[in-house]
Formats: structure tokens, sequence, C-alpha cells
């Protein structure tokens, strides 16, 4: 730092005021009591063996220790790398010190931006616990990963539980080692630890007892305002959704309608956010005559709601109202997430009815149909962790949406946590209003039958993959029938659906397929507007067994990857017709069910 710097600084520190301070104090602690007094009540309650290791890790943690213990040499290794390390941070550290040139011996990975701002870097003392804290963290993992004779899902549960440690104890959460946090609270005599606490207090009151985190300004979104505004009318409802048609924006279309299927996990607008990064509005504009799926968020009341009342009330309904609007007999089907794996199954289930022809071409962004390497969602799936949801479920006949949100954001947790705990809590500010973040906390119920199902039969036992493993009104399902023509779309850095699984479908349909790649992850990898001109996408003709021979063949493109598929669809939506206007309907877009908070 400068000299001019530090005298701006100095000049900078604001004194604290103690009586304004003593007041904030004292209305914290008074709307604190209520809600600690709940939050006990509630968790005395629930309180059981589980809920204290809710990801069964204890056993697989203490034999990890057991088998560490039993080989003294590698152990010595491990500790003997950890300290010439840490001897090397002392040399070159002493020399940061001293005022002289010093190396790092390590940097943060690629993305992480806990450490962007400049006195990670240029004070010798935060560059210190910076590089120590890494070590560290290194250090923990490697120890995992070398660890003899574990068994490698053991290994990953272990490897993810401490991942979640080394998050937690980041020198950036605290106050006294976060150097952003120190200027600030010099800066305003202490205010922001203040306004951090009475947020924290908000949050509580905002959770009615539980710490609910905000990730957004949830007053600056309204739906069908400045969120989910493409013009259009609810044609139909019933118990699992409403479908909704969009109004065409030409006097021409496509003559083959197009239906978009999202997952009810989430709400169907993150496909329909702002006008400008909105995918159905763009199709829209492509002259398709769109349909798209508003799932039901449900209640106790659909408990016993199973995956076939999610076909048959779902996709198949939906395209007998498409059929009647539009008076063409097939449709075009797009699936996202949960709602392309219900596409495939949905597909399988025509074909051995003799219906295939009900779907003209089929496309799938980030759907597994294959679950053998989903990812880190398998770490909350073993049997002991399926027991306690079953049992919470049982009980309330739903997943909470809360139990969801709390898994997502564990698999991102630097992000989707941690950030706002230093924003909202330590440097006392208000999280920015971000169109993406309101539709993430804008949270689903599952109903009990139907995610048992989802969570046994498809995601631990794998038996999508399986010709006949599962069933739909005692039809197996079998995804080999698939001759439908299709196109996957994956995303490099998907955390939920790793695009190497979702590659494992095309070697299970049987038609026509195309496989595309986009960069980024699970959403903004799929959200990515052609105008924005961001990221990247890779394409190839072929579809080998191999994922990683697909990936070394593939050609890389700049920008979206919305117009290469849009060249694609044009094979299979027909010539150009007069433009089909919804029916008055229902109600107008976008719905009364996505507006049902859970």
């Amino acid at each position: 730092m400068t000299n001019a710097a530090k005298k701006d600084q100095q000049e900078s520190v604001k004194l604290p005021d103690f009586f304004a301070l003593s007041q904030a104090l004292m209305d914290a602690y008074t709307r604190s009591l209520p809600l600690f007094e709940h939050s006990m009540k509630h968790y005395s309650q629930e309180m059981n063996p589980q809920s204290l290791d809710p990801m069964n890790i204890s056993k697989t943690y203490m034999d990890m220790i057991h088998r560490t213990m039993s080989d003294p040499g590698k152990f010595m290794e491990l500790q003997a790398t950890f300290w010439q390390d840490w001897s090397q941070l002392l040399q070159q550290s002493t020399l940061k010190f001293m005022g002289q040139e010093g190396e790092s011996v390590i940097e943060p990975a690629e993305g992480d931006r806990r450490f962007r701002g400049e006195e990670w870097q240029e004070s010798a003392l935060f560059d210190f616990i910076k590089q120590s804290y890494l070590l560290t963290c290194q250090w923990m993992h490697k120890s995992v990963r070398e660890a003899e004779g574990l068994d490698e899902k053991d290994r990953r549960k272990i490897d993810f539980y401490t991942q979640l440690y080394a998050n937690a104890i980041s020198p950036t959460n605290f106050v006294m080692t976060n150097p952003e946090v120190i200027n600030e609270t010099l800066k305003t005599g202490g205010e922001n630890l203040v306004r951090g606490l009475q947020n924290l207090i908000e949050d509580f009151e905002r959770g009615q007892g539980e710490l609910k985190i905000s990730t957004t300004n949830y007053e600056a979104f309204e739906l069908g305002k400045n969120v989910a505004t493409t013009p259009g009318r609810v044609i139909y409802q019933n118990d699992m959704m409403q479908l909704i048609q969009y109004e065409p924006a030409g006097n021409k279309v496509f003559k083959k309608p197009l239906l978009v299927v999202p997952p009810w996990i989430n709400k169907y607008y993150i496909l329909d956010l702002r006008p400008d990064n909105s995918l159905i509005k763009w199709l829209v504009d492509q002259g398709h005559t769109v349909f798209a799926v508003s799932w039901v968020n449900p209640d106790a009341k659909l408990a016993q709601k199973r995956f076939e009342d999610y076909m048959e009330d779902g996709i198949i309904a939906a395209l007998d109202q498409i059929e009647k609007a539009t008076d063409e007999p097939d449709c075009n089907v797009i699936g996202y997430c949960l709602g392309g794996t219900l596409l495939a199954i949905t597909m399988s289930y025509l074909a051995s009815k003799k219906q295939s022809d009900k779907i003209a071409s089929a496309t799938f962004l980030t759907t597994l149909v294959d679950f053998d390497e989903a990812g880190d969602m398998k770490l909350f799936m073993d049997d002991e962790q399926l027991e306690l949801l079953d049992r919470e479920m049982a009980e309330k006949g739903i997943l909470e949406s809360k139990q969801l949100q709390r898994t997502f954001s564990l698999l991102r947790a630097n992000d989707l946590i941690w950030s706002f705990v230093v924003n909202n809590y330590l440097l006392g500010k208000e999280p920015f209003p971000f169109d993406l973040l309101y539709w993430n906390d804008d949270s689903t119920n599952m109903p009990a039958a139907m995610h048992s199902f989802y969570l046994r039969k498809l995601y631990r036992d794998n038996l999508l993959a399986k010709p006949g493993g599962i069933s739909m009104h005692k039809t197996p399902i079998d995804i080999s029938t698939i001759k439908t023509p299709s196109y996957f779309l994956s995303t490099r850095e998907d955390h939920i659906a790793p695009w190497r699984a979702t590659y494992a479908t095309t070697q299970l349909t049987s038609g026509p397929k195309t496989f595309t790649l986009a960069a980024s992850g699970h959403i903004a990898g799929i959200v990515n507007a052609p105008e924005r001109n961001k990221y990247c996408y890779w394409s190839l003709d072929k579809t080998p067994e191999n994922p990683d021979n697909w990936m070394k063949a593939a050609k890389e493109h700049k920008g979206s990857w919305w117009p290469h598929w849009q060249k694609w669809i044009e094979e299979y939506a027909g010539d150009k017709v007069p433009a089909r206007k919804p029916a008055k309907g229902i109600e107008a877009a976008p719905g009364s069910y996505v507006r049902v908070k859970s």
C-alpha cells in the first residue's frame, strides 16, 4: 500500500458511536430472544442421532482415520511434505515482511473469488494468512485422496465434507482475518457490523427461527412485471401443471409447435427471466409456436403423486392440448434437467404404445438418464440419508423446498453461502438485486411418493439406464426404443448433471442424435442469449462411445449454442404457416401456479 493510500486510510477511520451501538445491540437482543426460543424448541423436538450427522459421515471418517494411522509411513510422508511447504512459506513470507520480493508457494484455484482484494497480494500479513490457509486445505484434501483402502464412494464423500469444512474456515469468513471487513469497520466505526447483525436477525425472522440467508433484494422483482414477462395465456390446467401458450412475434410461424418441459424442482421462469436473456422469448422470436409447462408447487394433498402422474398429467396432457390448439398431430419438445429425464421416460412409454409419432424431435438440456456418474448429488443418496428423508416426507407429505435448497447450496457453498455471509453480516451490505438468485430462492416442494421413487430408482439404483428397470403404469421403460431425432445439450462445468454423465444418454437412444457442449454451468450455460456473445460451445456430428474422444474431436465455436440448435430444429419444424394466437384460456401468463410460494 502506498503512503498516500495509508494516509487516506488513516483519515477515513471513524470512531464508533457507542450509544447507537448499545441501542442496536439491545434491539437485536429483543428481536432475537423469541427467535432463539422458537429455534431451541424446534430443534429439541426434531433432534435425533441422524440429524447430528445428516450426511452419515462419522463412520466413514473414522474408518479413514483408522486406515491412515495403520500406515504410519504414509502419514509421516504427508506430514513431511506439509512441513516442507510450510517452511518454504515462512521463508518467503519473511522476505516479504522485510520489504523484499518473495515468491508465492501456492495460489488460489482459478475461479476462486475470495482473495481478489489487493490486500491479499500486497500485504505480507494477509498474503501469509491466505497461503497458510490454502496449504492446509491442500494437505487435508491430499490426506483424503491418498488414504489407502478406502472405497471410492466413501473417499468422494469425505473429500466433499472436507471441502465444506475448508470453505467454512476460510479467513475471508472472519472479521479479523478479512482485510476488506477490517477496512470497512474502520471506515464506518463498526456500523457495518451493527448493520450485519440487523441483517442476521432479519434473516432469522424471514426463516421463522431458522437462518434463511438473503441472496438478493426480493422486493425488486415481481412475476409478470420484470421477470416471466413474455406475453401469453394459460390455456389449460390440471392438478399437476398449467400449460402456457405464448403470443407469436410475427405473422408467420413454423408449422410444428414447440413444447418446453422444465424441471419441477424449480419454477419454469428460469427460461423466461428478463427479455434480453429469456430462452422462451427468443424461441418465440425465431418463429416457433411456443408452449411451456408450469408445474404445480405441491403441498401435502399431493403427497401420493407419482412419476406416472407427472408423465400422464404433464407431458402427455400437454401434447393432447397442443394438438387441440394447433391441429398438429406432433410436436417438437424441449426437456430441461429433470424435465428432460421425464421426457425420455415419456418417449419410451409412447413408443411402447405405438404413439412415438406424437413427438417429432426431442431436445435434452443438461439431462441425466444414466445416473451412474451423477456427480456430488449422489453423496446425499445413501440408504441412511434416504431413510431420514422418507421419515420427514411421511410426516409432512412432501420434501420441503428448503431441504433441496440446502443441498444445492452445499454444492456451491462459497458462492451461495459464504459470499453472502461476508457481504450481508460482516460488511453489512444489502445483497444485489439479481433475477437469477431471486428465481433460485423461489423454490418448490416435492411430492413424497414421486421423490422417493426418483431418488431410489433413478439416482441410487440407476434403473432407468437398464431396459425394463422401471415401469410406468406397469409398462417397462426401455430408452433404446427411442428412435426420435434428438439434440443433447450439456454444460462443461455442470455440478448437478456432469456432462460426461449426460453424454451417456447418446449411447442409449436409437435414433439420429446430435451432442453439443456449452461452456459454463447448469444455469448460465443454458441461459446464454446470443446478443451477449458470451462463453462458447463445442459441436461434433458423431457421438463416439467415449465422451473424452468426442471432446478431442469436437470443434469450438464462440458465443451461444442457441443459433446452432435453431439450425438443427428447422429440419423438424416444418414450413411457415399463419401465426397462431392463444385462446383466451384461463388467465394471462405467467399464471397462478408459478406464484405459489413454498
